[in-house]
């Protein structure tokens, strides 16, 4: 297997855009890249909040449909000395979620024996509020008389009915796609900003910022009937949470208040009061001079969450962000550590296997990719079809077993142009029995389908795929900002654009265009070498680069070697290694190519 080519593109300038960041004091070259992603701000008003983002222009959640209500409902129950369940997915945003319900619950003077923390194991309960997660409900000594949902049941009517003729309440608070029968009916209230009805004006926020949102005005009530004290501590300190779940769900980060909650809660992180915080920072090397990133969220500490629940049981991701002691959190992290390594194994094992399966049918000329395995992990599909996505420019599903095999569930990631949401629902329109489950939102979704039918979910998968894509060449695509000069490559030109954090989808980190001679290269890992370490020059000027997964496997030649010359895409880094700090080129795809007359 080899890494297939793939197409350059310059980031289109918005022109407006990059007049209006010069009238806001930005450096032309900080303008241009904010014009490659800031397209179609409406004015100068919208554009300002976006750029200088801040807590105190986030809508009130009362514009959320159905909060207030969910706030009393809430009030009620705490008042009352009821039970409340807190039931939320195991993925990052659902564990986000699960914090700060349960924290801010806490908060308000509500004792831990009469709350439940409700979590759905992955691989043997499903997504969400799962007919297996409600049997264990139904079957607990003692139920909840309220249960609050985060980053799941919009799609659960059946489940929630079920709850509901038990005489235990649910409230909805979830940020994905609402289904075409529209939002649960036997939930006490539904809050997600995707309701037709409902006019939040920002519809891409995360599920943990929904339920945020929603403890905001619980607190807000509470303050009012004189339940806690008008002046006790907002919920403020727990945008932590509330960042990391925004980072680690790709929701867009052309958004003021997604901005803005990324940036203040980094700013909480990077305080290390929380002893989650603290020993993850002495495990990364955090420190004032080198404090987290939203980068680091994405992908130093996203992956060690996700992949507990992904491996096993997500309750130690849970209480390692409940530690109330560092040593209890460096006991928890080390679960996620362990997790966290054989995630690796297996997602290296499977994207091996995926690939090749993938390459039949590009072979096929299939502008889809569908992938099954006997021994496919459901832990680690999501991250597989990225990887494809990534390699081959081609919307992409992973399925493996679930249950007894009969059974499949598969994770879906995508390409611009391809809102897997509306083509999962299109399939379900025209094939009503295909689909045991699915949902999801424009990115990623999941599904749950019979054995039998995964050659019609192929099928059909790929015709709404063409019918999206129509003649859409589908070489993948690396974005550029376009070429920038040796010269510029220093820590003043990384200062510059560091003012732009926080990076995330829709508003990506900067990548630029370049030309250099390859002096050195060598392969290097250190369980596997896969990845290409290589002194690059140009204008007389030598720079250290890393390319990350350069090559498949071990002993696949690289695409390129010594005494090349290249052309590449590229982001701008600080290495510090041993106290010395220097630039280094993050090379994210290179090539060989041929120009004469170039000096280097």
């Amino acid at each position: 297997m080899t890494l297939f080519p793939k197409q350059f593109r310059q980031r289109t300038q918005d022109r407006q855009v990059f007049e209006a960041s010069l009238k806001f004091g930005f450096s032309p070259l900080q303008a241009r890249i904010i014009a490659g992603r800031a397209s179609g701000q409406d004015g100068c008003a919208d554009l300002e909040s976006l750029l200088f983002p801040a807590l105190k222009n986030l809508h009130h959640p009362e514009l959320l449909k159905d909060c207030l209500r969910g706030a009393e409902l809430i009030v009620e129950a705490i008042r009352s000395g009821k039970k409340i369940g807190v039931l939320t997915d195991y993925d990052v945003d659902g564990i986000c979620s699960h914090v700060v319900v349960y924290k801010a619950l806490r908060q308000f003077g509500v004792p831990g024996d009469r709350l439940i923390s409700l979590i759905g194991h992955r691989m043997h309960d499903g997504y969400g509020i799962s007919a297996k997660l409600v049997d264990k409900i139904l079957a607990l000594p003692e139920k909840p008389d309220l249960v609050v949902t985060a980053d799941c049941g919009s799609s659960d009517e059946k489940q929630i009915r079920r709850l509901r003729e038990a005489g235990i309440d649910v409230i909805v608070t979830d940020h994905h796609a609402i289904p075409e029968a529209g939002i649960p009916q036997s939930a006490m209230a539904t809050i997600n900003p995707l309701r037709n009805d409902c006019h939040y004006p920002d519809k891409f926020i995360s599920g943990c910022m929904v339920s945020w949102l929603l403890l905001c005005m619980v607190r807000n009530r509470l303050a009012e009937c004189g339940f806690i004290a008008p002046d006790s501590e907002k919920l403020s300190g727990l945008l932590d949470f509330v960042g990391l779940s925004t980072v680690a769900d790709a929701v867009t980060f052309v958004s003021p208040t997604n901005r803005a909650v990324v940036n203040s809660g980094l700013r909480i992180i990077n305080q290390m009061r929380l002893p989650a915080w603290l020993v993850l920072g002495v495990a990364l090397g955090k420190s004032e001079k080198f404090p987290f990133t939203a980068e680091d969220l994405a992908f130093q500490v996203a992956p060690r969450i996700n992949a507990r629940s992904r491996m096993a049981d997500p309750y130690a991701a849970l209480n390692f962000f409940l530690a109330e002691s560092r040593e209890e959190a460096e006991r928890q992290l080390q679960k996620l550590e362990r997790n966290n390594e054989e995630r690796k194994l297996t997602e290296r094992d499977m994207v091996k296997k995926a690939r090749k399966k993938a390459e039949i049918q590009i072979k096929q000329h299939k502008k889809s990719l569908v992938v099954s395995g006997g021994d496919f992990h459901a832990g680690v599909q999501g991250i597989v079809a990225a990887r494809l996505v990534d390699s081959y420019g081609r919307p992409a599903v992973v399925l493996s077993p679930f249950g007894e095999g009969e059974i499949l569930s598969g994770s879906a990631r995508t390409i611009p142009g391809v809102h897997l949401f509306q083509v999962l629902r299109k399939m379900h329109e025209q094939n009503p029995e295909l689909f045991l489950s699915f949902g999801g939102h424009k990115g990623a979704a999941g599904l749950k389908i019979k054995k039998e039918k995964l050659e019609l979910f192929r099928a059909s998968f790929e015709d709404i795929v063409c019918e999206e894509l129509y003649n859409q060449d589908m070489k993948p695509v690396v974005l550029t900002d376009g070429y920038i000069e040796a010269d510029r490559l220093n820590f003043g030109t990384l200062a510059e654009l560091q003012k732009l954090e926080p990076f995330g989808r829709d508003f990506d980190e900067p990548a630029f265009e370049g030309i250099f001679n390859v002096t050195q290269s060598r392969m290097v890992g250190a369980e596997e070498p896969v990845h290409l370490s290589l002194k690059l020059r140009n204008q007389g000027r030598e720079f250290q680069a890393i390319w990350f997964n350069a090559v498949h496997a071990p002993g696949d030649k690289p695409s390129i070697t010594g005494g090349n010359t290249i052309r590449c895409a590229f982001k701008l880094k600080l290495n510090n290694f041993r106290g010395q700090k220097n630039i280094q080129l993050l090379i994210e795809y290179a090539e060989p190519h041929d120009i004469a007359g170039l000096s280097f």
